[in-house]
């Protein structure tokens, strides 16, 4: 090693002032050489600066786990100060407290610190006078320019009786000397007495740790230029830790593919190895060895876990043990540890290397402790890496987790790492996770046989044994028949899930409420099947209502398209997109119920006549599930826009595409016939659009005014008329229904003679259709409509967004519609908007709500945010066009 020395030694490495260690030996130069920095060493302003504090305060440590550039940051600075800094490295510590005081005099007079000859030289190995300590410490205190010691390797003092000399000369000698000790283990000093002080510094690991700025220019000092990214993942394999990514540097330099090395290199394969073999494990007791290659199987342990793989009760003690001796064990706090992650693929490798077979087996007892005192998703890695899959499956079920790989932020892993459970074992907890994995898929034929499977096994089993088995089973019947199209026996399944409930602790409940909120979501959904409206809107409004992600996301889809058959467009529209928020959160690519909520906006894209965004919506990527609500929506839709784009023959295939259930769907049925009506009416064939309208879902309102529509055509006025008196007169039906019902009565009128008549309800229409710029129902009018809206004052009422817009006076041209709602208002903001509309101040509104005023700007801004407006007087406008108001 190149060294710079401190003092004129001669060339056998003895001190020319002849031997002062008390054995008679010659001191050895290097242990007073400051080491020299290789040439690729980068020098770190930010930490330079810190130690740049060591001559004004007594103590500073700079500690650190081997590798982390502890010494070669503490002999850049020193050399930067030469003649006021003395360093010594503490290597013969162990020889005893007079060879180590002999060897820190000898480094403070090589410094150029004079000691009078009062001072003395310790006479024994093993022991030192007080006296000498004494005035050592007297002479120190004197000098008016502080020197400062550098002892580096100072976890080598271990002795404590040399570290109370060390405070009390450092004690009474202030302010003529100043310490700083380099050290990978906490330093025996009185530490909480000097951060009481103000009288540390400290630089640690974490200081230590490179930047991403500072990898980035280390690797290039060897000649290696990255991406940000690589660098980052580089560090994340890392922490930064010095010698890792020096020793990965000059390994890639001998690499053929440098980048692709640093992306993909096995730590136990380097020289990285090596050094945390030699300089962490090997320095270990072997009981120590045995904890760290046993906790190396997992990514993070507390001393009850490790024990649980060791077998012994010493865990805690040499955890806690490790952590302050920095060997590259992390404390995360309450009472959790990690490995760095090198360290960890070492040891693992090495575990795998003396001894085999051993791995899998504390997979399996991690996963026995972890099922009952940690996180479940901690569970199933150890137990799936035990290839324990009746256990892992067995934990999935138990935790009213099953759930979870249907729809969620963890469906993806949790399917990845359960696909390769393989055909084996057959317990009712494997064939339960099996049906959900094929369930979530779409895979629904496939589903069925374990899932019948495990209900007849589970039926055997004594009451009350298994309940949540028994539940999973029956949410998974709830949802297979949701698939199937057979309300009634999700009726049937849904009835036994909540009897089962009650057989489940309220803690677990408590702790998993997506269950509950899936099984009204399936159930929901399946009434919305069945056409049972309001059943449905109560229990998908439950699911709703849950907060839960995926759930929510499902449950807002369903009530959009619910929102949309009834006649409300822009209802639908925010609550579909509300559901595409919610299915944000991370989870599979395509979130259950995305699909069908992309596919509302598309129908509602269609009504509004934006036919190229209705279909870019319907060409998005659809999810899994396949349930036959979303498959009949997706067909309607399609021919609807086909329909509109002149394609009667696209409409009518669209219209007839099968659409597999047990269940006949009213509203399917209706609104497939009333796209296969539309292209017949279209093709000049309006007894066939008739028939089509009538038998057999004339009770459906837009089939009413559709078939109304065909009879006109047709030259029936009067059975047109009958048609629609049989539309029924109540507040839910929306605009959509509303609209067409007035522009086909309009259409009688003038059939009838009576223009004045045609004027008004086409005015009407007018009226209600522009909040929600339904486009559509008048495109579809037929050839009688565009002359009267060519003329004054229906014109006026459609001109800007059915007709094109007039320029205004000032020549600037007309206002377009302000964009439509974004995102669905929360119940406070609709709340806000209400004491808004009645003119009150934001103090107002405040004091009413019992809020603080700066809650209620909060408000404010959120619901302007969402109504695309940036003003009060705006806001409200804008909510009653919207109908919030």
């Amino acid at each position: 090693m190149v060294v710079t020395t401190m003092g004129v030694p001669d060339e056998t490495g003895a001190d020319p002032r002849g031997p002062a260690d008390p054995c008679g030996d010659p001191f050895l130069r290097t242990r007073f050489a400051i080491p020299a920095l290789p040439a690729t060493y980068l020098r770190r302003e930010r930490l330079l600066g810190h130690l740049d504090e060591a001559p004004r305060r007594p103590l500073t440590v700079v500690g650190g786990a081997a590798g982390a550039g502890k010494t070669l940051l503490a002999a850049d600075w020193a050399a930067a100060h030469p003649g006021r800094v003395a360093w010594l490295t503490a290597q013969m510590a162990d020889k005893g407290r007079g060879t180590f005081w002999a060897y820190l005099l000898q480094a403070l007079r090589l410094a150029g610190v004079t000691l009078s000859d009062g001072v003395g030289l310790p006479a024994e190995a093993g022991r030192v006078d007080e006296a000498l300590l004494t005035r050592l410490a007297a002479e120190l205190s004197a000098r008016e320019t502080p020197v400062t010691a550098v002892i580096d390797e100072y976890d080598r003092v271990t002795d404590p009786e040399i570290a109370d000399q060390l405070e009390f000369v450092l004690r009474h000698a202030d302010p003529g000397v100043r310490l700083v000790l380099v050290t990978r283990t906490e330093p025996l000093l009185p530490l909480h007495r000097y951060r009481a002080a103000g009288a540390v510094t400290e630089i640690r690991n974490d200081e230590l740790a490179f930047t991403p700025a500072e990898a980035a220019e280390l690797l290039e000092l060897h000649g290696l230029r990255l991406p940000a990214d690589e660098v980052t993942a580089l560090l994340a394999r890392t922490r930064g830790w010095a010698a890792g990514l020096r020793l990965c540097a000059l390994a890639a330099q001998g690499a053929a593919d440098p980048r692709t090395y640093l992306k993909e290199f096995e730590a136990d394969r380097t020289t990285i190895g090596d050094f945390l073999l030699a300089e962490v494990l090997k320095r270990q007791r072997a009981e120590t060895q045995d904890l760290l290659l046993r906790v190396s199987v997992l990514d993070r342990f507390c001393p009850a876990l490790a024990d649980a793989l060791t077998g012994r009760a010493d865990a805690e003690l040499i955890l806690t043990g490790l952590h302050r001796e920095n060997a590259f064990v992390e404390d995360l706090g309450h009472s959790w540890f990690r490995l760095h992650p090198l360290f960890r693929d070492i040891l693992r490798a090495h575990l795998r290397a003396r001894h085999p077979g051993l791995e899998t087996e504390l997979h399996r007892r991690a996963a026995a402790w972890l099922r009952h005192s940690g996180p479940l998703g901690e569970t199933l890695e150890h137990a799936a890496a035990a290839g324990d899959w009746a256990a892992a499956a067995d934990a999935l079920v138990g935790d009213l987790a099953l759930g979870e790989l249907l729809t969620g932020p963890r469906a993806e892993t949790l399917a990845d790492l359960f696909s390769a459970m393989g055909p084996g074992p057959g317990t009712p907890a494997t064939d339960l996770v099996r049906a959900a994995l094929e369930l979530s898929r779409g895979g629904l034929d496939r589903a069925l046989p374990p899932l019948e499977r495990a209900a007849r096994a589970l039926a055997a089993e004594p009451a009350g044994d298994a309940a949540a088995a028994r539940f999973g089973c029956a949410l998974l019947r709830t949802l297979a028949a949701r698939l199937t199209g057979s309300s009634a026996q999700a009726e049937t399944a849904a009835r036994q899930a909540v009897r089962l409930r009650r057989e489940i602790p309220g803690r677990l409940l408590d702790r998993h409420p997506e269950p509950a909120a899936l099984l009204d979501t399936h159930l929901g959904a399946a009434r919305l099947w069945a056409g049972r409206y309001a059943e449905a809107r109560a229990a998908l409004t439950a699911a709703a209502d849950t907060g839960r992600a995926a759930p929510t996301a499902q449950a807002l889809a369903h009530l959009a398209l619910l929102d949309h058959l009834e006649g409300h467009p822009g209802r639908a529209e925010r609550r579909a997109l509300a559901a595409l928020s919610e299915a944000e959160h991370p989870g599979p690519a395509v979130p259950p119920g995305a699909g069908l909520a992309t596919l509302v906006l598309a129908a509602v894209a269609t009504d509004r006549d934006e036919l190229e965004r209705a279909e870019a919506l319907l060409a998005a990527p659809a999810d899994a599930l396949g349930d036959p609500v979303t498959e009949a929506q997706r067909a309607i839709v399609t021919g609807r826009v086909r329909l509109a784009r002149g394609d009667t023959e696209g409409a009518l295939e669209a219209a007839d595409r099968m659409v597999l259930a047990q269940e006949t769907s009213p509203w399917a049925e209706a609104h497939t016939a009333l796209v296969a009506a539309g292209a017949h009416l279209a093709e000049g064939r309006p007894e066939l659009a008739v028939k089509l309208l009538t038998e057999p879902p004339g009770g459906e309102p837009l089939c009413l005014v559709g078939a109304a529509r065909a009879e006109l055509a047709a030259g029936r006025p009067a059975n047109a008329a009958e048609l629609l008196d049989r539309i029924p007169a109540h507040h839910g039906l929306g605009p959509l229904v509303t609209v067409g019902a007035a522009l086909a009565r309009a259409q009688w009128h003038g059939a009838e003679g009576d223009p004045a008549g045609q004027r008004g309800l086409v005015a009407r229409a007018l009226r209600e259709a522009r909040p929600e710029r339904l486009r559509r129902p008048f495109r579809e009018a037929g050839p009688w409509l565009p002359p009267l809206l060519a003329a004054l004052p229906l014109r006026a009422l459609a001109e800007g967004w059915l007709l094109p817009g007039t320029p205004r006076p000032d020549g600037t041209g007309r206002v377009d519609e302000p964009p439509p709602m974004v995102e669905e208002l929360s119940g406070r903001e609709r709340d806000v908007l209400v004491r808004l509309a009645e003119m009150m101040s934001t103090e107002e509104i405040a004091a009413d709500l019992y809020v603080s005023v700066n809650t209620v700007k909060t408000h404010l801004k959120s619901a302007y945010r969402k109504l695309s407006v940036n003003r009060r007087h705006d806001a409200v406008r804008r909510a009653r066009e919207l109908g919030l108001l």
